[in-house]
């Protein structure tokens, strides 16, 4: 993950309390509920020009920052959802 990755995350987790974004990160149990993914969603696209494809917008791929990290890196580069993580 890239740090503006991080830091666009940071305001859509209100747990987070200052801790570091990591991979593993948890972003439901870190305050992202469904209002706040969809914003989040706008967010990324805006903020990085890339756009999940409606097959990545699901609970898997915002179940942490790295599964919503490797969907936005698919999307950057026009990969198929389906990889081996």
């Amino acid at each position: 993950m890239n740090q503006t990755f991080q830091d666009l995350l940071v305001p859509y987790l209100p747990y987070l309390n200052g801790r570091q974004v990591t991979e593993e990160s948890r972003l439901h149990d870190l305050g992202l509920n469904s209002m706040k993914a969809i914003d989040l969603l706008f967010t990324i696209e805006d903020e990085l020009g890339v756009s999940l494809p409606d097959e990545d917008l699901n609970d898997s791929t915002f179940a942490t920052a790295g599964s919503l990290w490797r969907a936005v890196q698919r999307a950057s580069v026009g990969e198929p959802t389906k990889v081996n993580v």
